[in-house]
């Protein structure tokens, strides 16, 4: 691994983190896209790396100071996290049978539709 790549990648982490840290956000919406763009690999192997750097502890001490503020729901996140287990295994199953090509087309429609919701979203 060379120094740009080691220095692209730890840009990628601190970025993903300060967001993460912020508004949630890092894996789908950060991570993603720089592996593709910034380091050329393809949507699977961008997804899979993503999804191995949510692996505790990296989220441990954002988890901690939301905790310490409580600001977190333990029931719900570990219904969710159970949930999301199963369905990380199921879902990367599938994506995997699917072309590099139409993933990353899913992939796209689904962040720009996200982000139209949001952007269009009435608060109060």
């Amino acid at each position: 691994m060379s120094t740009a790549t080691i220095i692209i990648l730890i840009l990628i982490g601190l970025v993903a983190g300060v967001f993460s840290g912020m508004i949630g956000i890092g894996g789908a919406i950060i991570i993603i896209p720089a592996l593709i763009y910034l380091l050329h690999l393809d949507q699977h192997t961008a997804q899979g790396t993503s999804l191995a750097i949510m692996l505790p502890p990296i989220g441990l001490l954002a988890v901690i100071n939301y905790y310490k503020a409580g600001a977190i729901n333990l029931k719900f996140a570990l219904v969710i996290a159970m949930a999301f287990l199963i369905g990380g295994y199921f879902g990367s199953r599938f994506a995997l049978n699917i072309p590099v090509d139409s993933i990353r087309k899913v992939f796209a429609i689904v962040l720009f539709l996200i982000a139209l919701r949001m952007f269009f979203m009435k608060t109060g």
